[in-house]
C-alpha cells in the first residue's frame, strides 16, 4: 500500500468536520467514496467533499477495488457487523467510538480481523490531541509527583428540546448504542485514562434511570482500579440543574493534582507547591486529525496508531462492569 483510500460507512454529522475531511487532508490519504443508505444525503456529501463515488450499499463500498481502507461511522449496533464484513475482503478497519454495544461484540470484532490479518482502529481520538498528550506529558515528567487517584465528574441537564421534538435520539437507545449517554461520553473518559494510566482491572459501579425520561441509565456512580495502582471514582448524571453543569477530570499525586475538560475547550490547570500554572488547550479544527494521520502512519509501515481493537475494547469491558447486574 502505497496509498490509503478509504471508503466511509454512514457520512453523518461527524463525518461533516471532526472526522470525514482528516482523511483527505492527511498526506497519502484520500476519501475516495462514500455510503449513505438515503441516495440524496449520500450524493450530496460526495459533492460537496469532491468524493469521486458514493453508494447507498455498504457490501459494494467494502468491495469497490479502488477502496484500500474502510471508515465506519454508523451508530454502535452496526459497528460488529460492518467490521466483520470489512475483514472478511481483507481490508484495515477504522472504527468509531465506542467500539460496539459491549465487550462481547468487541472480542467479536478483534476475533475477525485476526483472523483476516488486517489492522483494527478506533475513533478514541483523545489518544493523539495535543490537550490531552499535554496532560500526559505532564504526568510522565512527575509533575505532580506519584499519583494516588482520579476523580470524574460530569452531570449535564436533560435538553428539554429533545423531548419536545417527539424523537429521542439513537446514543440513549440501549439498542442501538449499548446504554445512554454514559456508554457514549464515558469511553472517551476511560480510553484516555487507559491510555495514561494503563488498564482498569477492577470496576464497579451503580446505576439508576431517575427522571424517568427514556429506557436507558440516566446516573453512573463507579469505582475502579488500574494495574499501575491508581484509584478511581467517577459520577456521570444527565438530569442535573443547568446551574450545576460540571465536566472535569481532576488527577491528584502527592505533589500537587491536575484539572482538565476532556470535552469543552477549557484549560488545563496544574497546581503545585509552586503554585498555579495555566496551559490553553491547543484542538484542531478536525478533531481526528491526528490520529487519522497515525492510522495513515501505520498502514503504510512508517508509525504506529495509539488506538487499536484492544485498547479500545478495555473500555467496553470497564463499561460493561460498572452497568454489570443494572
Amino acid at each position: 500500500m502505497k496509498e490509503v483510500n478509504w471508503g466511509i460507512i454512514g457520512c453523518g454529522d461527524v463525518t461533516e468536520v471532526k472526522s470525514g475531511p482528516p482523511l483527505y487532508k492527511v498526506d497519502d490519504s484520500n476519501l475516495v467514496a462514500v455510503m449513505r443508505r438515503n441516495e440524496i444525503l449520500a450524493r450530496d456529501y460526495a459533492s460537496r467533499h469532491k468524493v469521486p463515488h458514493y453508494y447507498t450499499d455498504a457490501d459494494e463500498l467494502i468491495n469497490d477495488p479502488l477502496v484500500n481502507a474502510v471508515y465506519i461511522a454508523t451508530p454502535p449496533d452496526t459497528h460488529c457487523e460492518y467490521t466483520l464484513r470489512v475483514a472478511a475482503a481483507g481490508k484495515p478497519v477504522y472504527v468509531e467510538k465506542p467500539m460496539a454495544r459491549n465487550y462481547a461484540e468487541c472480542l467479536k470484532m478483534i476475533d475477525a480481523c485476526d483472523k483476516a490479518g488486517v489492522p483494527l482502529f478506533i475513533a478514541y481520538y483523545r489518544r493523539a490531541l495535543p490537550n490531552h498528550l499535554k496532560v500526559k506529558e505532564l504526568i510522565d515528567s512527575g509533575a505532580i509527583g506519584q499519583v494516588r487517584f482520579v476523580n470524574v465528574r460530569l452531570y449535564w441537564p436533560w435538553n428539554q428540546k429533545i423531548q419536545d421534538e417527539g424523537s429521542l435520539p439513537w446514543r440513549i437507545d440501549p439498542h442501538t448504542s449499548g446504554g445512554g449517554f454514559f456508554f457514549d461520553l464515558a469511553s472517551h473518559t476511560f480510553d484516555y485514562l487507559d491510555f495514561v494510566f494503563g488498564p482498569i482491572t477492577r470496576a464497579k459501579g451503580i446505576t439508576a434511570n431517575q427522571s424517568g425520561l427514556y429506557a436507558a441509565e440516566d446516573i453512573v456512580a463507579a469505582s475502579f482500579e488500574f494495574s499501575s495502582g491508581v484509584v478511581g471514582n467517577g459520577l456521570w448524571c444527565f438530569s442535573a440543574s443547568s446551574v450545576s453543569e460540571t465536566e472535569t477530570i481532576e488527577i491528584v499525586g502527592d505533589k500537587g493534582h491536575i484539572e482538565f475538560s476532556s470535552f469543552s475547550q477549557g484549560p488545563i490547570r496544574l497546581e503545585t507547591a509552586d503554585g498555579l500554572q495555566i496551559f490553553e488547550p491547543d484542538t484542531p479544527q478536525h478533531v481526528h486529525l491526528p490520529l487519522v494521520k497515525t492510522i495513515v502512519d501505520d498502514l503504510l509501515q512508517r508509525g504506529t496508531c495509539p488506538s487499536t481493537g484492544r485498547s479500545a475494547a478495555r473500555s467496553s469491558w470497564v463499561m460493561d462492569e460498572i452497568v454489570k447486574g443494572a
